[in-house]
């Protein structure tokens, strides 16, 4: 081997190391990158030397696609987990303080304590009080319903946009991977923003790829909608600026299909869309129509009926009532809105210039109505009436979702049962999908992630094969020194 060669083998290995040591420099400095894919200088022997021949970036498609689905699945679960936090505190208050089954029972309690002494106007006007707070709590839960539901317009519409936004980004790096692929270039970084983009896709919505010549990718929905095929499809939505019990909200579309609200506490919206469809569209307004049946259960039963027991004059409003009053609301039907409207009878409110005592003695509908017709201070059964009608049964509307004969007592604690029960079931799921996107990322991370021990250790040996290099070249220098001398 002649001196030359020599070196050149020399100059090569410490370009190759070089080059070597300046992607594992990358790995490590990526080490805390979840977005990152581990590099590889590939070196292949060729005669008289050694040179890199291509920088590979580890993959495993499988994982990644597992990944994507274990995101969306997440998302989905603790959008839906948060709204349903969310209501319960705002509908029921903390540990259901606020709740219309709490509040029922302190008014029962107030009903029998002023049945005792129903001389004592006092008792008459604490009953009237709670009666006040249990409407305004049907009001304010009403109102935090129809809220709540705006609020999750305005989140769709921010979601809606940020996801148009990942599709043009997705175009850009797409085509900066098409490019390098076929230049023949390193498309490690562009792949990686890609992947990047992917992950924050698939927390929007669920996605499935595929994958072209040239590395073009091509993105559907989990439903095979596309959102993405050689330049992005527009998602589309119009909010509704604010809600009644009565608003129906508008679809979400990508590429002009609606997007597909979720169901079940353990829910199968994939994604965060789907997960605010569900919550908006289903999950509220249950709760809504629950408020509102009870309201209709509390306004029957302190309705007024004919004292004679005959029928000679219908049922009307009584210690409640609602703008449709003073006839009651149809019976075993969802009034929608109910519960935002109903209110205590001013008749009996002495805070709007009514008399307590109607409540004792009846006649808020007219003399027909009165049953303490000899006004005796000590009359207490039509108290007594109103407090053991709070538990008689009625027929309430299964589209309100739980059951349809109950008291209205036990039907206001049965919506506590079925909005914690959700909760509950939704905190399961979400910590069970918060586990496998764990496992998933891990896995991940385990075959495209940095190690910093393996780096570290091939960083090395990239030095030891250096001052392998640098002595050969030092060699070359004093073999070409010593022959030089020896010309002179």
């Amino acid at each position: 081997m002649s001196l030359t060669t020599a070196l050149g083998i020399a100059q090569r290995s410490i370009l190759s190391t070089s080059r070597q040591t300046s992607v594992v420099s990358q790995n490590i400095s990526n080490v805390q990158n979840p977005d990152y894919s581990r590099r590889s200088a590939v070196l292949v022997s060729t005669a008289p030397g050694a040179r890199t021949v291509e920088i590979q970036r580890a993959t495993n498609v499988a994982l990644f696609k597992n990944n994507l689905a274990a995101l969306s699945s997440h998302a989905g679960q603790s959008t839906l987990l948060s709204g349903i936090e969310n209501l319960t505190l705002h509908v029921n208050g903390v540990e259901n303080g606020r709740s219309a089954s709490t509040l029922i029972g302190k008014l029962q309690q107030a009903l029998q304590s002023f049945g005792t002494t129903p001389s004592n106007e006092n008792l008459g006007e604490n009953v009237v009080e709670q009666a006040r707070q249990l409407a305004k709590a049907l009001n304010e839960g009403s109102a935090a319903i129809q809220q709540t539901r705006a609020q999750l317009d305005k989140d769709i519409k921010t979601s809606v946009a940020s996801l148009n936004d990942l599709l043009g980004q997705f175009e850009q790096a797409n085509k900066a991977v098409m490019h390098a692929t076929q230049a023949g270039n390193d498309a490690s970084d562009a792949l990686d923003q890609r992947d990047a983009l992917l992950k924050q896709i698939s927390e929007i919505v669920p996605i499935s790829t595929i994958t072209r010549g040239n590395n073009d990718m091509v993105v559907t929905t989990a439903s095979g909608v596309t959102l993405f095929e050689a330049v992005p499809r527009k998602v589309t939505f119009e909010p509704i600026p604010s809600y009644s019990a009565t608003t129906s909200g508008n679809a979400i579309y990508v590429d002009g299909v609606p997007l597909v609200a979720g169901s079940g506490a353990n829910t199968d919206a994939a994604g965060s869309l789907a997960a605010m469809l569900q919550m908006r569209d289903r999950v509220a307004p249950s709760m809504q129509a629950q408020l509102d049946e009870i309201a209709r259960g509390l306004i029957s039963s302190f309705a007024e009926t004919d004292p004679t027991g005959a029928g000679s004059v219908p049922p009307l409003t009584g210690l409640f009532t609602w703008p449709g009053g003073p006839a009651l609301p149809a019976d075993g039907t969802v009034s929608p809105g109910l519960a935002g409207a109903i209110q205590v009878n001013p008749l009996i409110d002495s805070t709007a210039g009514g008399d307590v005592r109607l409540l004792r003695d009846g006649g808020m509908n007219g003399s027909g109505y009165v049953y303490n017709t000899s006004g005796g201070a000590s009359f207490a059964d039509l108290i007594y009436t109103y407090s053991e009608a709070l538990d008689a049964p009625m027929t309430f509307d299964a589209a309100a979702g739980i059951g349809t004969e109950a008291s209205v007592t036990d039907y206001a604690g049965s919506s506590i049962s079925w909005l914690e029960l959700a909760r509950q079931q939704a905190s399961e799921a979400a910590e069970s999908k918060s586990s496998l996107l764990v496992r998933t990322s891990q896995a991940l991370s385990n075959e495209t992630g940095v190690n910093m021990d393996e780096e570290m250790a091939r960083l090395l040996e990239l030095e030891h094969a250096y001052q392998a290099s640098a002595r050969l070249i030092q060699a070359v220098d004093e073999m070409l020194s010593t022959l030089l001398e020896a010309v002179r």
